[in-house]
């Protein structure tokens, strides 16, 4: 697996993993967990919840397995399975451990993926099914700025800015598409645990989630039927299909994920403005 081939010495282990398993003593977790990140001098974010963990992390390959080690000893989190990349610099500023209600904000009541989740399909069942030309259609949950960078060729978007509109998008889709095949997909699958089962509760009679999201389709299949690169939440910006950084940037003032065409506009001026934002843009 690509996984595997990543680990390069001298290089930073990049690590993504969520599970939903009910979890208790969150204080007790959190001081272990800090500690644990302080003496391996990791940095990133691990979000702890009563519904699961959350866990965007980097540091040395020894220093990430120990952590890993110490969150699988925690009950029912014994299968925790990250996806990884490297990375040649710290993606991360600070390492925080918080305590959430949620570890990935829905606002919807009675949606629990510990109990519930749609079923899965794997990378390299995606990749088939569409090589196959097999009647499905893909649907993007990522937030409008993250699918701009890339997504699946033919993929719908949600049309949301951020996730908790996700409810009120499902209502503005084709009634059609509740008796299509629907695959959805995200990052790293987190916002489709609860994305498909509010589907299937919308109505949708055939709903499939992408299992891994498309960080685990790079890492099985490579950029295949994926146009553009992947948005990622640190100073990455993205990754391209072999899980590499990008030459994307960020906005400093109103954080819009720029590609280097964009870098290039004149109204980009590093630590101030970008087309998006420049007083002198063109009306959208």
């Amino acid at each position: 697996m690509l996984g595997a081939a990543l680990r390069c010495d001298g290089m930073f282990t990049n690590i993504a993993a969520y599970k939903f398993a009910p979890l208790s003593d969150l204080e007790a977790h959190r001081e272990k967990l800090q500690q644990i990140c302080r003496d391996g001098e990791l940095k990133g974010t691990i979000l702890l919840s009563p519904e699961g963990i959350n866990v965007f992390v980097a540091g040395t390959q020894a220093n990430i397995q120990t952590l890993l080690s110490e969150l699988r000893l925690i009950p029912g989190f014994e299968d925790l399975n990250p996806k990884e990349s490297v990375s040649e610099n710290q993606p991360f500023r600070r390492m925080l451990v918080r305590l959430k209600k949620e570890i990935i904000a829905f606002g919807v009541e009675g949606i629990d993926p510990a109990k519930k989740s749609s079923a899965k399909i794997t990378a390299t069942t995606l990749k088939q099914w569409i090589d196959e030309g097999k009647s499905l259609t893909l649907l993007d949950t990522r937030n409008d700025y993250e699918i701009r960078m890339g997504t699946f060729e033919g993929a719908i978007p949600a049309g949301v800015a951020h996730f908790r509109e996700f409810p009120d998008a499902i209502e503005k889709l084709p009634p059609e598409m509740k008796d299509q095949t629907i695959v959805m997909f995200c990052t790293g699958g987190i916002r489709c645990e609860k994305a498909g089962p509010f589907m299937e509760r919308a109505g949708f009679q055939n709903v499939f989630q992408l299992d891994g999201g498309i960080l685990k389709y790079f890492e099985e299949c490579g950029g295949s039927h994926y146009k553009g690169d992947c948005f990622v939440f640190d100073r990455r910006v993205c990754v391209d299909s072999q899980l590499r950084e990008t030459t994307a940037a960020i906005c400093f003032s109103c954080q819009m994920p720029l590609t280097e065409q964009e870098q290039r506009h004149p109204h980009y001026l590093v630590g101030e403005t970008c087309p998006f934002c420049h007083p002198a843009r063109e009306p959208s």
